[in-house]
Order: C-alpha cells, then structure tokens, then sequence
C-alpha cells in the first residue's frame, strides 16, 4: 500500500463513550448528545468551537441531519459515512485527515447505533442485489468456519482448539467484568462458556459478540495545538484502511485461517508508525472480536503472534490484562458490545484512557503505543482498518 501517513501531525484531545447495551428508554438522538457532551467536557470546549463533524452509522439514521438536528447545530457541516462494521473508525479516520489537510481546526468523529429497537437479535439492513457470488449464510455460520479451517490448516485438535477459543471468551468477560461501561459484566466460568448452547459449527453463544446501543464521540485537532486543551492528549501514529477484492468466497486460494485485508492493512499502519516488530512494539490492542476465532486469527495476522501459534498464545495468557500483551481490556465487543457505528471509537476511548492512565482496574502498566483494528464483513470479504496511537511524539 502506498499511503503516507499523518503520523503524529493529529491529536485526540477530547472523548466520550455512552455505556453500551439495552438503551429502551433511550434513541439515538439521545446516545448522540450523551457522547458528544462528555466529549465536550473532556476537551474543554463549546460545541460552536468544533468546526466539523463526521458521523458513522450503519442504519441508524440517513444523513448528517441526524447528528445537527440532535446536537442543535448552526450551519455547520457534517458527513455521514458507513463502512459495515468499521464506519466508527472510518469517522474518525475521515476527521483526523481534512484536520491534517488544514481544512479545519477542531473535528468532531461521532458514531451511533440503535440495534436493539429493530424487534430482532442481529445487524439491522437489507442485503442489496448481488451478482450470486456473496455468502447467504449468516455472520455466526460464515465466522464459524475459521475454527476448522485454522484447526485442519495447523493440526490443532478441535477439541483442544474449542478450549482455546472458550479461553478468549473467559478472558473478555473477565475484562468487561471490570469496565463500568460494558455491556455484559460479568466474569463467565470456563465449564459454562463450553456447555453453552451451540450457534453455528464450533460457536456457542458465548463465542459471539453482543448486540448493542450505544455511541461513542472523538475530538481532534493538530498536534501542536493539542494543549490548548488538554494536559494528556493521545497522538495518531498511523491510520490505514484496506478493502479487499472479495473473492475469498469463490477464490481456489483462501484457505479460511486469515483475513488479507488484515494483514494489508496492519503492515501499512506499521510502516507509517515505524513499527518493526509488532509483538514487541504494541503495548496493547484493540481488536474486532465479532467472534472468538475472528480474534484467534486476528493475533497472526497482525504479527503478534508467529503463524500457526496464536492458540498457544492464548492459552498461555500472553493477551489476557496481566500478560506480556494484553488484548481487548476493556472487554472487546464480545463483552463491551457492538454498536456497529460507535464500535471503532469505543476501540479508541479504551486507548484515550489507557495512555492516560485513567482505565481504573484494567489498567495497564506504562503502556506506550495502542492498536486498534476494526473489521468490516466476512472472512474473504471485507475492509480492515487499523490505528496506532501513542502518548507522546516522535
């Protein structure tokens, strides 16, 4: 990939996270003006001070009308954008860069999703025609089949392999258990997390990820005017987005045990943040655990761990809160949940208070730089996006 980066040119100087959940009493209008306030008083500043603002959601709301008619807005602009399940961080990515291009001074990225209003459990939104080729099996069942896939692919007993993604299920909640603002806060026994009932192939419904209400707020401005606002702000090392050519469903050549567009993606936010050696480099990430193989996969893919050995990894605690790497401490999607237009900034919001030292309980020790990666669609066809974000320059 052959994009430049804006590597420490954009600050986040201001945040702001609703807990995300069963919001009944609540839109999202209502969600929209609860973040975008705390992010506000995070930075310290009146909304007629923030220049732009960019708006994720998926099917929630149809143009930047939704956002100025909840927030009271004159006049100003505002873009609504949707990248599947990657549109959080695709607002925020949008913002960071027309601050760099000197567009603007102070952005605001917004996202906001309403789930559980649509009467069912699962993503909101109508498939539009296809040429054939697109999968009509569900998100579980098409995620599914990285489990056997990885396990025939690496000889890894499936029985044991069902132990390791058990494991990533234990280790969310565990985390979440600690996050005031989860959705699910409860700690989950091993025994129970494999006696759950099954979903599709080796998931049980602890493998998958919650549905959600909730949105998720950013302020951004230049680096050299980040302390007009803040004392602590967190800096943009690096922001890539990739989108593959969705052949993985019809391709003779993918195998079902990596996302490419991952991989693309990854290996262009290290070469713009000067990343050599992720698994050394990266205090802790941030990642798209939609299910618990999808994370499983996710660790090889973005060099963490070698191909191949992520399960060990796994089951010897090297990603849980207290291991050399810790991933998902705020407890991921699986235990934070998935409004799917606020879910990339609720990524950041954990790296804003880890490099803060404001995460509480799950605080991690002396973190220097934070991932955070945000998957879009289905194995062999997605987008991938990737940031890396510090606490100080150079």
């Amino acid at each position: 990939m052959a994009s430049k980066g804006i590597k420490d040119r954009v600050a986040i100087v201001g945040m702001g996270c609703t807990p995300f959940g069963e919001h009944w009493d609540k839109g999202a209008d209502d969600l929209l003006v609860d973040a975008a306030t705390d992010a506000y008083k995070s930075a310290k500043v009146d909304p007629d001070q923030v220049d732009a603002y960019w708006l994720g959601t998926m099917g929630s709301g149809v143009s930047g009308l939704m956002l100025s008619e909840a927030l009271k807005l004159d006049y100003k602009p505002v873009t609504r954008l949707e990248n599947m399940c990657a549109t959080g961080s695709e607002a925020m990515r949008n913002a960071a860069y027309a601050v760099a291009s000197g567009a603007y001074d102070l952005v605001m990225a917004i996202g906001v999703e309403k789930l559980k209003d649509s009467g069912y459990s699962g993503l909101t939104g109508s498939r539009p025609p296809s040429d054939g080729t697109d999968s009509s099996m569900t998100a579980p069942a098409t995620f599914s089949l990285l489990a056997p896939a990885y396990a025939k692919k690496y000889g890894v007993d499936e029985a044991t392999l069902k132990q390791v993604l058990a494991r990533i299920a234990w280790k969310n909640h565990k985390n979440g258990a600690k996050n005031p603002k989860a959705q699910f806060r409860k700690e989950v026994p091993m025994d129970k997390i494999c006696a759950s009932p099954s979903v599709a192939g080796m998931l049980g419904i602890f493998d998958c990820s919650g549905v959600s209400d909730g949105s998720a707020a950013a302020i951004l401005c230049r680096a050299e005017d980040a302390h007009k606002y803040t004392d602590h702000p967190i800096y943009l090392k690096a922001l890539s987005f990739a989108a593959g050519p969705a052949e993985g469903y019809f391709s003779q050549d993918y195998d079902f045990t990596t996302f490419p567009e991952v991989v693309a993606s990854s290996t262009d936010a290290y070469k713009q943040a000067g990343v050599t050696n992720p698994r050394e480099q990266i205090s802790m990430a941030e990642v798209h655990d939609c299910f618990t193989p999808t994370e499983l996969v996710l660790m090889e893919d973005m060099g963490f761990s070698p191909r191949g050995q992520a399960w060990k990894d796994e089951q010897e605690g090297r990603f849980d809160l207290e291991g050399a790497q810790p991933v998902n401490p705020d407890g991921g999607l699986k235990s934070f949940g998935h409004p799917i237009g606020a879910s990339g900034l609720r990524m950041m919001y954990e790296m804003w208070l880890q490099l803060r030292g404001e995460a509480g309980p799950r605080q991690i020790k002396n973190p220097k730089l934070g991932l955070t990666h945000n998957l879009g669609g289905a194995p062999g066809r997605c987008v991938s996006f990737v940031s890396i974000v510090g606490n100080s320059l150079g």
